[in-house]
């Protein structure tokens, strides 16, 4: 594993380091470089929500030439347009001669950087990198990753503790990441699951699914019949993420 060698800040429009290469990444730059075993995140969502979050990839790089900077970066309309981030890259991993393995972190944070809540969604994945002396090469890797804004629940049952049979009431709040405002904001409409654990069982059950109001609130009555865990699960959409409540327990007697 090499150590971590170089973090610098790509930004939209220009990047602070990476100068030399201004083409859209169809295709190679000057050539001379292959870029392979490209991955982001895994393959999964990157979700984002109003601080840090820190971005796993790698990739292998050959090329005879002298080169500084690799990296992995997101981008939509071209190699110009690329989502605020900072990159920390490893240094070469070697495997033979002109080839080099990289492991690099993708560091997000509204609360630094000006992030628009409309980047939330497909972005593609590109490669580059930059020759001592000048010039370099950027690629296209024909891979794409969502971007998504984080969601966040809140769960109450009541009243607690219960008369078997009677019924309780359960309440809760979706909210999701504003990248403008730097918080989280109500978010109205939401389709979300209300799910049930008895006591002494491993897994939730749902029980039914319930409309968030124009405000974000949740509501809802159900018959308590046994002790166990209520909870509140959004399973998100293309421009935000999946998110999941705490547990309420409600003792019945």
């Amino acid at each position: 594993m090499g150590k971590q060698g170089w973090r610098v800040v790509v930004a939209v429009g220009a990047a602070a380091v990476f100068t030399a290469v201004a083409a859209a990444p169809a295709g190679a730059a000057e050539g001379g470089v292959s870029f392979t075993r490209v991955q982001v995140n895994g393959g999964k969502p990157i979700v984002i929500g109003v601080s840090e979050v820190a971005v796993p990839a790698s990739f292998r790089m050959a090329t005879t030439h002298k080169w500084q900077w690799p990296a992995v970066f997101l981008y939509r309309d071209g190699a110009d347009d690329r989502l605020w981030h900072a990159i920390e890259t490893s240094d070469c991993i070697t495997v033979s001669s002109g080839v080099c393995d990289f492991d690099e972190t993708m560091y997000f944070d509204p609360s630094v950087w000006d992030m628009r809540n409309s980047e939330a969604g497909v972005w593609k994945v590109g490669a580059e990198v930059y020759f001592k002396g000048g010039g370099g090469d950027t690629d296209d890797k024909g891979l794409t990753v969502q971007v998504k804004r984080n969601s966040r629940l809140t769960v109450n049952a009541s009243p607690e503790p219960v008369s078997k049979d009677r019924t309780i009431t359960v309440t809760g709040k979706v909210t999701r990441a504003n990248w403008e405002t730097k918080k989280y904001a109500s978010y109205g409409g939401r389709l979300v699951n209300l799910q049930f654990k008895p006591a002494g069982t491993a897994s939730y059950t749902t029980v039914k699914k319930v409309y968030a109001n124009g405000s974000g609130d949740l509501r809802t009555t159900v018959k308590a019949s046994k002790t166990g865990t209520w909870r509140w699960l959004y399973h998100g959409n293309a421009t935000t993420g999946p998110s999941t409540s705490s547990g309420d327990n409600v003792v019945v007697k």
